[in-house]
Formats: structure tokens, sequence, C-alpha cells
């Protein structure tokens, strides 16, 4: 794989958003598509170009980035869309940056390499504007040589990253990661909330809280964005609930119960009902807001 060949970007949300600033930047020729024709639109905006179809930018393209929400829509991706056009024994490279189920992506892999297909993990912790920024650390999951092998366009994406091990394990640590973050920001939320209901104030409150043995980087991130109530998406709540229903399916299946995160998904859910599913996920505080008000 060249240095500056074409890379192609499925999925133009606010993570591919992010991926195309940070490959525009670093040179690459980028072209996009997107079910939803404003997404698409918005590549262009940014200097990309806008691909047609998949099977348009699968002609053209290689390696393949793909950004989508789920893992029902990588399958169709790659199964129903990529292949049909590159066929058998391609060698094509597709770089999977969703948050998959992980033994769902593993046995994809397995499916597409018998027809030629080179699937690498890289799922990427932090937020899109983190991301965008170049702050975002990959998580890379499948064969060390095609890790190699794209690594220009790796390095484009990310400020580091780190090889976790075979397919599915890139996944599983994002989720192990993410369950982390998503606990952080939802104990930041109720701390900020209940410094409020004990009457400090919240500026101050987080300015001290940063200093403190407390400190996480949600602070930094999340904080601002909790207190002032300025909720414009880097992560949405419902991509995060998501995820939490992968990391729950995956705790059942290990019969390790996890009672903080299910907490969590309460309060997610709450939020959505309240038609918050597309706002940021520091938006977490509006309902814990809610609870406990006359």
């Amino acid at each position: 794989m060249a240095a500056r060949e074409p890379v192609g970007l499925i999925g133009i949300g606010l993570l591919g958003q992010a991926f195309a600033h940070r490959l525009l930047g670093a040179g690459f020729e980028v072209l996009g598509f997107d079910v939803d024709a404003g997404k698409t639109a918005k590549l262009a905006e940014l200097g990309g170009r806008p691909a047609a179809s998949v099977a348009d930018l699968a002609r053209r393209c290689d390696p393949v980035v793909i950004a989508v929400f789920s893992t029902d829509q990588v399958e169709e991706v790659i199964e129903r869309e990529l292949l049909r056009v590159w066929g058998e024994r391609s060698g094509k490279i597709v770089l999977c940056a969703s948050t998959c189920d992980p033994d769902r992506i593993a046995a994809l892999a397995q499916r597409v390499a018998t027809r030629g297909l080179r699937l690498l993990e890289t799922p990427v912790s932090g937020a899109s504007g983190q991301v965008s920024r170049g702050e975002g650390i990959g998580l890379i999951g499948g064969d060390a040589d095609l890790m190699h092998a794209a690594a220009p366009v790796l390095r484009a994406l990310f400020a580091s990253y780190f090889h976790i091990g075979k397919i599915g394990d890139a996944g599983r640590a994002k989720l192990a990661i993410n369950l982390i973050l998503g606990l952080n920001r939802l104990a930041l939320a109720e701390g900020l909330v209940f410094a409020e209901r004990l009457g400090l104030d919240p500026e101050l409150f987080l300015k001290v809280a940063r200093s403190s043995a407390a400190y996480s980087q949600v602070m930094e991130v999340k904080g601002s964005k909790m207190i002032r109530g300025e909720f414009t998406a880097e992560g949405r709540i419902a991509q995060h609930l998501k995820d939490v229903h992968l990391m729950l399916d995956q705790a059942q299946r290990l019969r390790q119960p996890l009672a903080l995160l299910e907490v969590h998904a309460d309060v997610l859910e709450a939020c959505v009902r309240h038609g918050e599913g597309d706002l940021d996920n520091s938006a977490v505080i509006k309902e814990l807001r809610r609870r406990g008000q006359a």
C-alpha cells in the first residue's frame, strides 16, 4: 500500500469527520460515502471527495476505513457491498474503526479472509473532538504485518496506537475502556449535581476537583459542558448506550455482574426516553438533575 493512495471512508458521522480531518491534514486524498447525504456533503466541506456509492468508493480506494454505527452495518458494508465489488483474492485492506461485538467481528474476519480481504480492527479511544485534534489512541486487533502495512494511515488517524492482539481483542479493550470512561462521566455528573445542591459554586468546585485526588481527564473534556449545558455532540448518548449493551452482553456470557454499569445503562436509557439520545454523552447530568426533584 503506497503512503499516499486514496483512502476510502465509509460513515461520515462525528468520528468519520474527525478521521477525514486527520487524513486530509496528513496529505491523503479521501473519498467518502454515507447513507445520509448531508454527512457526505460535510466531507466535501472538509476538503474530501464524496463517492456516489460504496461500490464507487470501493473501485477507487485501498485501504477503506469503516466508521459506521453498529456491527450489523459493518457486516453489511463488507460482505454485501465491498466484497461484491472486489470479488475474491483482491488483497484489499479494510480498517474497521466501529465499536463492534468482538465475537462477531472475529467471525467476520475469518469469513472474509477466505475471500482474500484483509481486515484490521482499529477502534479508537477518545471523543471525536480529541481524535480531530490528534489526541485519539488507536486500539489495533489483527495481524501485526497487516498493521505495519497500514501504518501510514494509522499514523495519520491516531496520536499513537497499540497492537492489542488478535481480531476481537481491540474491541474487547475498547469496551473495557469505555466502561471505565462512562462511569467516570457519570461519577463527575453526580458529583457536580451533589455540589450544586450543597450550595457550592459549580465552576469553583470543578476547578478544585481538577486539582484533587479525584481528578480524571473527563473533568477537562466534559466538566464545563456539564455545568454550562453545552451538549453539542462529540460522542452521543445513543452511541454510548449501544456500547453499554455490548458490554452487558459480554458480561452475561462471562457471568460477571456489572452493577455500576447497569445503573449507567438505566441513566442513559432515561436520557433517550427524554429525547436526548443525539446529545453529547455529558448530558447524563440532565437525568441526574431530574432525579430527586420534587
